[in-house]
């Protein structure tokens, strides 16, 4: 675009900006004067023989189009109006985000003209070409990222306001009496917003679900479930049509399949778990090798495409599991009891079959429907203790019964013959450049009332691992059969990392004597690895794990493969999990639609229902994070008169953030409050620095707090600063 008008994003008494804005909502359709005028309500001759002016003006300066007399255009070629995300700031002010552009751009709270957290917009980014940084103003809501809201009810006489707790809302939502829906003053409630009229200060909405009373567990949890718009039950006609649904194995059946009952078949499976999605089977064969079977629930057999039940799945795309509960994908008659491989019952499966030799190579494969039945169901504990002590009795503190018992030895000999395979498998992985990301899970002992009474951390041991393998030979193998045939299918992807995400990650880690090799594409990835290894059971462990996921892409789901990083495989699917994931549903419909001999199915089709899985993933993600910070909060709210040591595991303008080594526990303390010096923000280092008595608090440092406050609607920690470790 040619030379604009100075008066541009500036203050002016012109109408060219306001006109610009007009044209530029929709440029495929000519305005005249009076339209013009019509739109920004001028009546009088003066104001419109100025409208008239500065369309002349603009045009003359080619930044409009007359198309024909007295009808203008905005200019086609001009490339100040995108389309793009806004990232709003906890400031009332939000960045444009856009691939078309370098830098996300600065919005100022007065531009935002009503777009939230999230929405699609079109803007007009000005002063782009001279020396200040660009500003963008929103003069398009195209979508909104999202219209229902969790906050706390504030009722007056007539009328009510709901305030979010998210630090994004720069708004409260009006609510009129008549829809209201019987919520009372104080309540946490889930409110439509449906009307934002142009000189409001607030939308309007109406309350459409009165979730409880702050603080109160099951608001709490139903508010986070609401939040990410996540359902907590289902439907009462969904049900019903599954409780009716034939879960009997039959003879008729198990004549189509391949009969595996008489193969040694168990699971492996958390001690809490209600949905077992897969089984191993194993046998030893008449040439020395090994046949190994995965077996998977056969969801697709239950779940038939065009119906409600299907449907509903497609829509939930995932399991939720809450620090408390779990949401499921399927109601409970299909993921606890039908689907679920259960031991001693006879169940269907869709399995990968394969014949391994000693150096675990696989040396051949089948794919298909199969009838299991599960001899033993072992938690992973019990796992663990007969591959870490080769004996096949199982102490009662392991045991799930609660009682000592004896594995079969021929259960006992399969259990260490695969975890030896295992093993071999993982080390060919790490060496083909996988990423170890073993990060340390924080759980919950909880009471019958879920109170949490204790904090224990979730560690990936060999049983664990053993499991892992075989899942992800049976993943790498379904996308590698139907990849190599140019089929569409759906992938699980993950692209290579952000260069600047790892330089910043490397910037973190230096300041504890660690390094990344940028050299290669390999030595990336043998150095992440010795990292993760180096910092394993250290104080910096946790903030060092998060740091380098974070550095990661995001894996997804998509027709495009293009590889999976992290795991160093040129072919990824998800295959083993269909009782809680709806993209392995659909891996196990076009697994054996290709293996009837269908052609290709339309990649577009399945291209949208990837992107629905990966946002869906997303939104869950973000529900159970939210989960066990509520609980973490919960948990300490108790414990304001301990003493507690933590680790700085993040630096900002406004504070430092402190993670409690013994629960990882993290909250906020403010700079202000912290009196032993005057401390300056040293960005560059991560760091603050002392002005009197130069002493530094930087990532890493070990340092005493205390619980001041613990607010469970926000689910926020705040520490009272009191020393630094010597």
């Amino acid at each position: 675009m040619s030379k604009k008008p100075k008066r541009f994003g500036k203050k002016n008494k012109t109408f060219s900006e306001k006109i610009f804005k007009i044209l530029s909502k929709s440029p495929n359709k000519p305005f005249n004067y009076k339209q013009i005028a019509a739109i920004l309500e001028v009546d009088d001759t003066k104001r419109r023989n100025e409208i008239i002016k500065d369309l002349k003006i603009l045009a003359a300066q080619k930044v409009i189009i007359e198309t024909e007399p007295g009808k203008y255009l905005v200019k086609a070629s001009g490339q100040e109006v995108y389309e793009g995300i806004v990232d709003m700031t906890s400031r009332k002010t939000g960045y444009f985000v856009c691939d078309e552009l370098e830098h996300d751009v600065f919005i100022p709270f007065m531009n935002l003209n009503h777009a939230l957290d999230g929405d699609k917009v079109k803007v007009y980014i000005y002063n782009k070409r001279s020396s200040r940084k660009p500003e963008a103003e929103v003069i398009e809501i195209i979508e909104r990222a999202k219209t229902e809201f969790v906050g706390v009810i504030d009722i007056q006489k007539n009328f009510g306001f709901v305030t979010t707790a998210n630090a994004k809302m720069y708004t409260d939502i009006f609510v009129p009496k008549n829809k209201l829906n019987d919520a009372q003053h104080g309540d946490v409630v889930l409110v439509k917003l449906e009307d934002w009229p142009k000189k409001a200060d607030s939308p309007f909405g109406s309350v459409i679900k009165v979730l409880g009373k702050p603080g109160e567990h099951d608001t709490e949890i139903h508010a986070i479930l609401a939040e990410y718009g996540l359902p907590y039950d289902f439907p009462v006609e969904v049900d019903a049509f599954a409780n009716k649904i034939d879960t009997s194995i039959t003879q008729e059946e198990i004549a189509k399949r391949r009969d595996m009952r008489d193969v040694l078949t168990f699971t492996i499976d958390p001690k809490d778990a209600k949905d077992f999605d897969d089984a191993l089977s194993f046998q030893v064969l008449e040439n020395g090798n090994y046949e190994i079977g995965v077996h998977i629930a056969d969801v697709s057999h239950y779940v038939k495409e065009g119906t409600i039940l299907d449907d509903e799945a497609y829509k939930r795309a995932t399991s939720v599991y809450l620090v408390d509960r779990v949401v499921p994908m399927l109601p409970e008659v299909l993921s606890n009891f039908a689907c679920s491989l259960r031991p001693h019952e006879e169940k269907y499966t869709f399995s990968a079959i394969f014949q391994l030799n000693q150096k675990a190579e696989v040396v051949d494969s089948w794919f298909g429907r199969t009838v299991i039945y599960s001899d033993q169901r072992f938690s992973y504990e019990e796992a663990q203790y007969i591959i870490e002590t080769k004996s096949n009795t199982i102490p009662a503190e392991i045991s799930l019964t609660g009682n000592e018992f004896k594995a079969s030895d021929a259960v006992t000999q399969a259990t260490l013959k695969l975890d030896e395979l295992a093993k071999i498998l993982r080390r060919k992985r790490m060496a083909a450049g996988a990423i170890s990301f073993d990060k340390v899970e924080v759980k919950f002992n909880l009471n019958e009332a879920d109170e949490p009474t204790g904090v224990y951390f979730k560690i990936s041991k060999d049983a664990n691992h053993l499991i892992e393998e075989f899942m992800l030979l049976a993943n790498r193998k379904v996308a590698e059969f139907i990849g190599k045939q140019k089929k569409t299918f759906v992938y699980r992807i993950h692209d290579e990392p952000n260069e600047d995400k790892l330089i910043g990650l490397q910037s973190v880690i230096s300041k504890f004597g660690y390094s990344l090799n940028f050299k290669s594409k390999d030595t990336i990835s043998k150095s992440l690895n010795s990292l993760l290894e180096e910092v394993n059971g250290k104080k910096e462990q946790n903030l060092v794990d998060t740091l380098a996921i974070r550095a990661m892409s995001k894996a997804r789901y998509s027709t495009q493969n293009i590889g999976h990083y992290g795991l160093a495989f040129d072919y990824y699917s998800h295959f083993t999990s269909p009782i809680r994931r709806y993209p392995d549903v659909m891996a196990h419909r076009l697994l054996q639609h290709y293996l009837d001999g269908g052609k290709t199915v339309n990649e577009d089709d399945y291209e949208e229902k990837c992107e629905h899985s990966s946002d869906m993933e997303l939104l869950a993600a973000n529900a159970e994070r939210d989960s066990v910070k509520y609980m973490q909060v919960k948990y300490m709210e108790d414990k304001k008169d301990i003493e507690f040591l933590g680790v700085i595991s993040g630096v900002t303008e406004w504070g430092i953030y402190v993670e409690i080594i013994e629960n990882k526990c993290e909250g906020m303390v403010r700079i202000r409050e912290i009196k032993e010096d005057y401390y300056v923000f040293d960005e560059k280092q991560y760091a603050y620095v002392g002005e009197m008595y130069k002493g530094m608090l930087q990532l890493g440092d070990e340092v005493y707090v205390k619980v001041k406050n613990a607010d469970l609607v926000k689910k926020q920690l705040d520490y009272t600063y009191l020393r630094k470790k010597e």
